[in-house]
């Protein structure tokens, strides 16, 4: 029985502005080892992915290069490239060097604490839906709001999903989404998902993620990523 061969997109580009550090945050340290290095880690030791294309900066390739590479014992990653000014542009810098693959990953590289399960349940979800998102139910209420601030709507809270990463994708599915927006408007575009229900109109449903697969974007997230990790050795 064939397996299905599944490419990781690993993004890494960004500048991390809301950190006002000089280091982008993926790689700033989480106990000693950069923020980027635990999903790339994850990545490499799940049985599932078969190869990692690793799309960062321009001016980090050379210290991606030196820490990432297969050289370094990430045998799974074939490409470091440079990415683009948006996410994606990013994304899909990363999906023309696919050799078409069954299914694609996509994940954000500040999201440290990947682990194999949210990609077993992942990969199980998208065999049978094509389009799927890691996902967690809101804890708190969401209101949403005018520009001024006025309260337009409640939604109801069990029909609120926090997204998350990996967002994976038939390869055929996500990359003829990205392939029309190419000559499309990019406005509101934040998300894989997105493309995919915009470009093609195409169904996507949400998986079981992690509370704790949290994006690194501020330093109250480092502190509680340096707590994470700790737990994490102690296991």
């Amino acid at each position: 029985m064939k397996r299905d061969k599944c490419t990781a997109i690993l993004l890494a580009a960004g500048k991390g502005t809301r950190m006002e550090s000089k280091i982008p945050k993926q790689f700033m340290n989480i106990l000693d080892k950069p923020v980027l290095y635990y999903s790339l880690e994850c990545f490499q030791n799940c049985v599932l992915i078969n190869e990692v294309i690793l799309v960062t900066a321009q001016e980090m390739l050379p210290y991606c290069e030196k820490h990432f590479s297969a050289q370094c014992g990430f045998t799974k990653v074939t490409h470091i490239i440079a990415g683009g000014s948006e996410r994606y542009d990013s994304v899909y810098e990363g999906l023309k060097l696919c050799n078409e693959p069954d299914y694609v990953f996509i994940h954000d590289g500040a999201r440290p604490f990947l682990t194999e399960e949210i990609l077993l349940r992942g990969y199980e979800k998208v065999i049978s839906t094509g389009a799927c998102v890691a996902a967690v139910p809101s804890k708190d209420t969401i209101k949403l709001t005018d520009r001024n601030g006025l309260v337009r709507e409640t939604p109801n809270r069990d029909e609120v999903w926090i997204v998350q990463t990996p967002q994976i994708f038939r390869y055929e599915v996500i990359r003829s989404a990205y392939d029309r927006l190419q000559t499309q408007d990019k406005t509101g575009i934040t998300d894989d998902a997105t493309v995919v229900e915009k470009m093609d109109n195409y169904p996507v449903f949400t998986y079981e993620g992690n509370y704790k697969n949290i994006k690194i974007t501020t330093a109250e997230d480092l502190e509680i990523a340096e707590i994470f990790a700790q737990q994490l050795e102690k296991c």
